[in-house]
């Protein structure tokens, strides 16, 4: 099959390109714009308690009296406020109120603080109503503007946080952050393609064919897609998306480069170099996809729709760039023949000082020492996996920790309850008409005294029907933290069902109460999502190798790639930087990318080991050839791939920096310990048995004499040749 498509490529070039050009072009045209929402309970399904008392929230209070933020004001000599102060806090409340701000609905001055070192004003605002609607991030933004003049010569300082400030500080975090990932991601690739290949060409072909053509008909189907199925795209998915399409995508054409150079340093034409690259690497790079694209499909297995949107949107993207590293570079690569390597010619001749040839030959000799000492490495790093941790500082994880609403958000905890930023809401309904005052006051008073919770609103509010009350629960503890969550989901929850009236019932609401609702879909996908991604990749190794004892131990040196790589971002985020906890997302997104990016790198060595089993090669010297041929192909791609997604830690902000020193260690562990040293050992060791019941051709044969003298500089020196 891959032999007929190298043929109809290399024939009908200029036909292949133009088929991309129509399929851009028709699907930029339709696509709707791509958006991404910041509302974390839009990813949660309907029968959770928070999503629940969220309808409950927008039938019987249209119009919630909950404060979409909150002004804090200070001295600027960090004295307590005077009464003086006060004065001028209330004044400048009410002249903000006088401006009449669009979408703002009320501004109301909260009284002091105890031990006055803070003041509150309380501002609402009209309803967020979609993850299009921008009317509370432009209120903020006129908000901040009208607050600089009211604080400009006094002695207060002043700064807006709360939900409204924090979702528009994440959405400018997130444009910013984009912007260095795609330039650091673009920067990188091609200047490791220029000392890979020192040809200006090649550096930029992956770069080009990505940006024109993969990277807008990757978009606009994840648009359409998005928009047919109502998927939530999460803000991360948009930083995810730049380096998957850049990262894989040149994966993808570097597989397929690397064998063009190699046919045609055995003498073959430069059309007749990319049939044969197409034949020899296409099941291999199919196979990858396919895994790849298997692992992220499973996330339509999650409860919750991030992951599910997730999925679908790498998924698309994977799709895609494998189908231009089959078509579509080919194509381009069969017009320009040998004058893609210009000015190089380094791609003559075979290098004559073949290191990895050197290091294959130890390997090929001695596989029970790199069995070892790798899978040791690999246990050694996993065994910090047990310390993880999950945070839910979603808030400031996604933000600059110098933007306003993370700074004064720390301010307002000198005076407030830590959940003053985001409080909870507790609803009582009724089923019986309309609530009495000692129901009411009863039922307050059970909630103020549950241990965790710091206040409980005076006056609950009323629907205008009276058979729904809302309590407005500022909780202790930062609204994220593990304190926060153990006090919602046990002592509040129970409290709160437990006091409802005869006729009445219960449900708390507010973020911290997705949090918690979160914290058990995610329990829940760990047991569905993982064994089921496991299995459909093993399929497809089985598919691909025609065997049923090598993807065993491919997939348990995956998992142990997985450890390893959770255990690093435990090691030196939780201790060597002293963070709390790692981001909760973070071990399904790894697994996913490790899982499948890691089995990339096997997948394509264990292709070749079976492709020289099959010449007639011992099991040992199949490990030693499948190094020196395929070694360079995994180092270069490890090298770009983990170096695209450690660009995310250039963004700014907690999330995306424990995401990508994750990923980026990830697929380097899976690159240059598992691809490269575990699985050659592990196959050399297991021999002939690897490939049962399908034949690999591994005929017993003389050893070899084994080089074994290299230095990690002649690493360098192979790639660039």
């Amino acid at each position: 099959m891959f032999s007929r498509l190298g043929r109809f490529v290399v024939r009908f070039p200029w036909l292949v390109i133009a088929a991309w050009a129509i399929a851009i072009v028709a699907v930029v045209a339709t696509a709707p714009k791509l958006t991404a929402t910041t509302d974390q309970s839009d990813f949660l399904p309907s029968h959770y308690e928070s999503i629940q008392a969220a309808k409950l929230q927008q039938q019987a209070f249209p119009n919630s009296n909950t404060p979409a933020a909150l002004i804090v004001f200070e001295r600027s000599d960090g004295a307590p406020m005077t009464d003086a102060d006060s004065t001028a806090v209330a004044a400048a409340a009410a002249k903000l109120s006088e401006r009449n701000i669009k979408d703002v609905t009320a501004i109301q001055a909260v009284p002091p603080a105890e031990n006055r070192a803070i003041e509150v004003v309380a501002v609402q605002m009209t309803k967020v109503t979609s993850a299009n609607d921008t009317h509370q991030s432009d209120a903020v933004k006129s908000l901040r503007d009208a607050l600089k003049e009211q604080v400009n010569g006094t002695d207060l300082k002043a700064g807006i946080t709360g939900t409204a400030a924090q979702t528009l500080d994440q959405q400018d975090s997130s444009t910013k952050g984009l912007i260095i990932i795609g330039v650091a991601t673009v920067v990188l690739i091609l200047v490791l393609l220029l000392l890979i290949f020192r040809s200006p060409i090649i550096a930029l072909l992956p770069i080009l064919v990505i940006f024109i053509a993969v990277s807008p008909l990757a978009s606009g189907l994840i648009a359409i897609a998005s928009n047919t199925f109502d998927l939530k795209i999460d803000s991360s998915v948009q930083s995810l998306l730049v380096v998957v399409l850049f990262g894989v995508g040149t994966d993808y054409i570097l597989f397929l480069m690397f064998r063009f150079r190699e046919r045609l340093r055995a003498g073959e034409d430069a059309k007749t170099a990319v049939v044969s690259a197409v034949t020899r690497v296409g099941e291999a790079i199919t196979s990858a996809a396919a895994a790849v694209i298997i692992a992220f499909g499973a996330l339509a297995l999650s409860t919750l729709g991030m992951f599910r949107s997730m999925g679908i949107a790498l998924a698309i993207a994977v799709a895609v760039a494998l189908l231009a590293g089959l078509t579509l570079i080919p194509a381009i690569v069969s017009l320009l023949g040998t004058k893609v390597f210009w000015p190089s010619k380094a791609w003559q001749v075979e290098p004559t000082g073949a290191r990895f040839a050197a290091v294959g030959g130890a390997l090929g000799k001695r596989p029970g020492l790199f069995a070892v000492a790798s899978g040791g490495v690999l246990i050694a790093l996993g065994v910090f996996a047990f310390g993880f941790n999950p945070t839910f500082d979603l808030s400031s994880g996604s933000t600059s920790g110098s933007s306003e609403s993370v700074v004064y958000g720390k301010e307002l905890l000198k005076g407030m309850p830590a959940g003053s930023t985001q409080p909870s809401q507790v609803y009582l309904r009724s089923e019986h008409g309309a609530l009495s005052a000692d129901e009411l006051n009863a039922f307050g008073a059970a909630l103020r005294g549950v241990h965790g919770v710091g206040e409980v609103g005076p006056q609950p509010a009323l629907s205008a029907d009276k058979t729904v009350a809302e309590y407005q629960v500022t909780l202790s503890d930062k609204p994220e933290s593990d304190t926060a969550l153990k006090t919602v989901k046990g002592p509040l929850r129970d409290a709160a069902h437990a006091a409802a009236p005869v006729g009445t019932s219960a449900v708390v609401g507010g973020m911290t109460s997705v949090f918690v609702d979160f914290q058990h879909a995610m329990n829940r996908d760990y047991t569905v999502v993982f064994p089921v991604a496991a299995i459909l990749i093993m399929i497809v190794l089985a598919l691909l190798l025609r065997s049923v004892v090598a993807p065993w131990y491919l997939m348990a040196s995956v998992f142990l790639g997985f450890a390893a790589t959770l255990g690093s971002a435990v090691l030196v985020f939780q201790h060597l930087q002293g963070d709390s906890g790692l981001i909760f997302t973070l071990p399904l997104i790894m697994y996913l990318f490790v899982v499948a990016l890691g089995t990339d790198y096997n997948i394509l060595m264990v292709a070749r080991l079976r492709e020289e089993a099959r010449e007639g090669n011992d099991p040992h010297r199949a490990a030693a050839l499948a190094l020196r041929h395929t070694g360079p192909t995994v180092a270069a791609a490890g090298v770009i791939l983990a170096g695209t997604f450690a660009s995310m830690m250039l963004a700014g902000n907690d999330t995306l920096s424990q995401m990508g020193f994750a990923i980026s260690v990830g697929i380097a562990i899976a690159a240059f310990v598992m691809a490269m040293f575990f699985t050659p050992a592990v196959t050399a060791l297991i021999g002939r048995r690897a490939w049962w019941p399908g034949h690999g051709g591994d005929a017993e044969q003389q050893q070899p004499q084994w080089d074994t003298e290299w230095t990690p500089s002649d690493v360098v020196s192979d790639l660039r040749r």
